[in-house]
């Protein structure tokens, strides 16, 4: 199975912005099973997080989302 079959859509995008951010959401299937993909399309990044990992940020308080934000691309050294 070539990368692209691996990575093919199996759902519609969802696009979500406001002032502050912008992303896209898509359900993709990988060999290991399905994942949502969130890409920043201005920072050109993204992710593909597993059920699990995405269960996990249930379990979050707010202030653990407040703490990415003062570092959102890690602690920088000097």
């Amino acid at each position: 199975m070539s990368e692209n079959e691996a990575n093919r859509h199996v759902s519609p995008v969802i696009e979500m912005a406001n002032e502050f951010g912008s992303v896209v959401l898509t359900k993709i299937r990988t060999h290991n099973g399905e994942r949502l993909r969130i890409r920043s399309p201005e920072l050109g990044r993204s992710i593909d997080l597993c059920p699990l990992e995405l269960e996990s940020l249930t379990w979050q308080t707010p202030e653990v989302f407040s703490g990415f934000l003062q570092t959102p691309f890690g602690v920088m050294e000097d």
